[in-house]
């Protein structure tokens, strides 16, 4: 195939319905500023009288804290401030819901910073404001901190034994809902369980089973973590800085501070990448606190190395899985048992894995057992799909090795088992419309799957593979309100940081809605003191559910204007019609505009509003092949094509869908051949910089072609789903089954890299 040809998106639409905005192209609203650099990051923001701050990090993973001395950092000239756990008000051990599920209070504030133990290298103990970062940086030099070290435990499976090191004194083992009273590392055990076990493997005709391991991984966002605070004299607290959620942050401040809500304003600046990894609390508090302290306001930036050992990774895991089926290839029962890292504090992402590692398929008889299990490494956090990847890489290789072992199509077997509308899942939900089929068939379909490798020289093993992926996606709360301006336009604000484009996907929605351009939208992202509540950019939940918002305050828009047409006709309102941007009634018509331009003497201003919390968000599926080549006397894996097939339900700016869908393969692909958190026998790690940390450059890349399948959901007025997860999921088990295709060697742990495929192998041995 040509490369012009394969440069050239196929889009595959299998929605009918044609819109005069979404679906359409326009220039992002934040394009210029961004390109020319006049957008205003969390590092950029400057404010009169500004301290920087600075946080001392525990060099052992685990450890007792006698006692900390910050006598001489104070005293250092240029120093205000120094601060340790004890200066942040005692956090109750307790579970409350603050929107990501339950959080244990005290485990969120010794997060921020230790209180009497440590428990990873790079946990927060203290830290420091001066008049300049270089002054902080000496004077954290000076902080003494006496430490007991401790045994600590660093891998999954050497944390769930009986004798090994403990982390929590108080930590008992959850099983199925209650609570075991055993002391352990494992803080939770469930499952989910579906049909008859037992009575499907014993009607399968083969059996097949793997186990798996993952390493622990970082989301790899460009621009680290920061904070700027300012506690005024009046106990107001206005805290600027990246995130991908101003109220989630506004309220675990409430906590961790045990400041009012009322009192707390967050602003979101501009960010430079999140996936997951900028919903958690990390310097806001530090910098609050030391700004209280100095009556100035205070900046906190992380380093790169500060990134990687002081913020939270995608956790590694150990997942053992059981996959039996007919001769026909028909899945009988499948049986999977998931333990992640949840690192210092209960909390890992096994929740959401269990819900995606058989989500693609209709399996009758099914058993999930989950473990969530704490270990000496940084909290593990989101990371785009949490948990699903680890999960997929381990059933999605079994359903190609069961493909072999049947002698069947991998995309045949497939679709043989593939979820449709009204399947159950094993852990519960039953799907509504969802276009996991169609994926499939779009690949099978593709020339992509038709066109037969060329043959490799020089030694080189070529081969092929596919993998299917699932993210459920998630509503949640949103607000929107929306202004009508004289001149016809208006103006939209929003509260969900815009990381992806969704500043343009909300936009465009309200601009469907109200018949207008896209460009007639000027939509904002504002503080919290500016919008109702509206929950994480993430979740794959932005596009869909503030743009529900943003389609109720456009509707409200519409009523208003109707009056304010019906006014000036003398009718009732009840007879204006509105189609295509235009009110009617009989003879008489007007265009949005010309009733926008009426407003002042109509009734003056109107604004829309539109508050949220949506069920109805779709399921999404992708399917995605891949060609390689393996050197076998290197190990190293060389990708020559990759197609990336994903239902978007209904794609509202298919370019930025695109961007989605390619920036996430790209991910999955790193995760799959390089990156990995590396620590030595003490719990250090030991590449905690973009030089070591190996994350895919465009040398390591192929053209990667996207193909929009759009199935519309039927919980949104438009079809969306979300799209921006899915496409991390199935590139790790694709390219295992493309080296299985290349070399005959299955994979078992992530990451592939040449020295882990060469030890595989055989020809090298085992560290």
């Amino acid at each position: 195939m040509k490369t012009a040809d394969r440069l050239n998106r196929s889009n595959i639409v299998l929605s009918s319905t044609n819109y005069k905005v979404v679906g359409t192209r326009p220039i992002r609203h934040d394009g210029a500023d961004k390109v020319t650099g006049r957008a205003i990051y969390g590092a950029d923001f400057k404010i009169t009288g500004l301290l920087h701050g600075k946080v001392l990090r525990s060099p052992h993973a685990h450890a007792r804290i006698r006692s900390i001395d910050v006598s001489k950092a104070l005293a250092y000239p240029g120093v205000r401030a120094a601060i340790v756990g004890s200066d942040f008000p005692e956090a109750e051990d307790k579970w409350q819901d603050l929107g990501e599920g339950n959080v244990n209070l005290k485990h969120l504030s010794d997060n921020v910073m230790a209180t009497d133990i440590v428990l990873y290298r790079g946990h927060a103990v203290a830290a420091v404001a001066a008049i300049s970062p270089h002054i902080a940086d000496e004077a954290l030099k000076l902080i003494e901190v006496d430490y007991e070290v401790l045994p600590a435990v660093l891998d999954v499976r050497e944390a769930m034994k009986d004798g090994a090191p403990l982390l929590h004194a108080s930590l008992t083992t959850q099983e199925f809902g209650k609570d075991t009273g055993k002391h352990s590392n494992i803080a939770q055990h469930f499952r989910h369980e579906l049909g008859d076990v037992a009575k499907g493997f014993q009607e399968a005709d083969v059996i097949v089973e793997r186990e798996v391991r993952t390493a622990t991984v970082h989301q790899g966002y460009i621009e680290p973590h920061n904070a700027t605070a300012l506690w005024n004299a009046d106990g107001n607290l206005t805290v600027w800085g990246s995130t991908q959620g101003a109220f989630p942050v506004r309220d675990q401040l409430v906590q961790v501070l045990k400041h009012p809500v009322s009192k707390i304003k967050v602003v979101p600046t501009e960010i430079g990448g999140g996936f997951g990894g900028k919903i958690p609390l990390y310097l806001q508090p530090i910098a609050a606190i030391l700004s209280k302290k100095t009556g100035r306001p205070v900046k906190v930036l992380m380093s790169r190395s500060d990134e990687f050992q002081g913020t939270g990774p995608s956790p590694a895991s150990w997942i053992t899985c059981r996959i039996g089926a007919k001769k026909d290839g028909r899945i009988t029962a499948v049986e999977s048992m998931l333990a992640m890292e949840a690192g210092a504090y209960p909390g890992s992402a096994v929740g959401a894995a269990s819900m995606c590692i058989w989500g693609p398929y209709d399996i009758p008889n099914g058993r999930i057992d989950g473990y969530d299990v704490v270990c000496n490494k940084p909290r593990s956090f989101a990371y785009r799909a949490p948990g699903s990847t680890q999960a997929a890489f381990a059933s999605e290789v079994l359903m190609d090795a069961l493909a072999e072992k049947l002698g069947m199509d991998p995309i045949e077997l497939r679709l043989k088992n593939s979820a449709k509308e009204g399947t159950r899942r094993i852990d519960g939900p039953v799907y509504n419309r969802i276009g996991g089929v169609e994926c499939l068939e779009a690949a099978r379909n593709h020339d992509h799957w038709k066109t037969p490798l060329e043959p490799a020289k020089d030694g080189q093993k070529r081969g092929r593979g596919i993998a299917h992926g699932f993210w459920f996606n998630v509503g949640l709360a949103s607000s929107c309100s929306i202004s009508v301006n004289p001149d016809g336009t208006v103006t939209l604000i929003e509260g969900s940081t815009d990381i992806g484009g969704t500043r343009t996907s909300v936009a465009m929605q309200a601009a469907e809605v109200l018949g207008i351009a896209a460009e007639d939208v000027r939509p904002s992202v504002v503080d919290t003191d500016s919008i109702g509540f509206t929950h994480v950019t993430g979740g794959s939940r932005t596009t869909f559910a503030t743009g529900l918002a943003a389609c109720e305050a456009a509707q409200d828009i519409v009523r208003q204007m109707k009056e304010r047409a019906a006014k000036l006709w003398e009718i009732d309102a009840s007879a204006v019609d509105f189609k295509d941007g235009a009110f009617s009634s009989g003879s008489n018509r007007a265009t949005f505009q010309e009733i926008a331009g009426k407003l002042g003497h109509t009734g003056g201003p109107i604004t829309g509003r539109g508050n949220v919390d949506p069920g109805g968000h779709g399921g999404a599926f992708a399917t995605m092949i891949c060609d390689v080549e393996v050197d076998p006397e290197t190990g190293k894996v060389r990708i020559l094509r990759w197609t990336t097939v994903q239902d978007a339900g209904k794609a509202v700016h298919p370019s930025y869908v695109e961007g989605q869908l390619q920036g996430g393969t790209v991910q999955g692909i790193g995760w799959a051949l390089n990156e990995e958190y590396q620590f030595n026998s003490s719990g250090a790690m030991t590449n905690p910089s973009f030089l070591d940390y190996r994350m895919p450059l465009t040398y390591d890349l192929p053209m990667i072609d996207t193909v929009i399948v759009e199935v519309p959901n039927p919980g949104h007025p438009f079809g969306v789903r979300g799209v921006g997860e899915v496409p991390i999921i199935p590139p790790p088990a694709a390219l295992a089954n493309a080296i299985n295709d290349a070399i005959g060697l299955r994979m078992s742990r992530l990451p592939m890299s040449p020295r882990n495929i060469l030890e595989d192998m055989g020809v090298i041995a085992r560290e």
